[in-house]
């Protein structure tokens, strides 16, 4: 979580929450976990990512309790991604940013 006071500018919730999931690839990565790609390859495939910054935004994620990790192999040690109850409640946001995408950001 993210303390207002510490935020740049004025104090907003909205500014909280793009410091956890403001950027292009951490959105695209919690679609893809939205749409059924658990597995890092997957997700990596689905983003179109560059490996580390995938690597870097999949570890914040988690760290920020937007994803989990769950070991789905033990040797060699394997883990997936799955949307925690933080992760479900971006679902309505990424429904109204594909909304608007279509309407204002891309050409029929």
């Amino acid at each position: 979580m993210v303390r207002l006071s510490d935020l740049p500018g004025r104090p907003c919730p909205i500014a909280a929450a793009l410091e956890v999931v403001g950027d292009r690839w951490s959105l695209l990565a919690v679609r893809e976990v939205w749409l059924g790609s658990h597995r890092w390859s997957e997700i990596l495939a689905g983003t179109g990512a560059p490996r580390d910054r995938l690597a870097a935004r999949l570890k914040a994620l988690v760290e920020a309790g937007v994803l989990e990790r769950r070991q789905y192999q033990d040797s060699p040690p394997r883990c997936d991604y799955h949307l925690t109850d933080a992760g479900e409640a971006l679902v309505p946001v990424l429904t109204a940013l594909k909304a608007w995408g279509r309407e204002h950001a891309v050409t029929p």
